[in-house]
């Protein structure tokens, strides 16, 4: 699991973009956005570096990220 904080979010549209951007590089990735603090849950198996890249891509700010669990 990884968790991101991401600024720039803040609607549902937001939600949906950075979803699909991550279910590029894992289409069986499970995603949860918390649009009032910027965290990102992802359920993935794919790089961390490979997620934020795809993130960052939409027009994202990646602030800080970990793997979980």
């Amino acid at each position: 699991m990884l968790e991101f904080k991401v600024s720039g979010m803040r609607s549902d549209a937001c939600k949906q973009r950075v979803a699909r951007a991550v279910q590029i590089s894992d289409p069986t990735a499970q995603v949860a956005v918390d649009l009032s603090t910027g965290r990102m849950t992802i359920k993935t198996d794919a790089e961390p570096e490979l997620v934020r890249n795809a993130i960052e891509m939409e027009g994202y700010l990646v602030e800080s990220g970990a793997r979980s669990g």
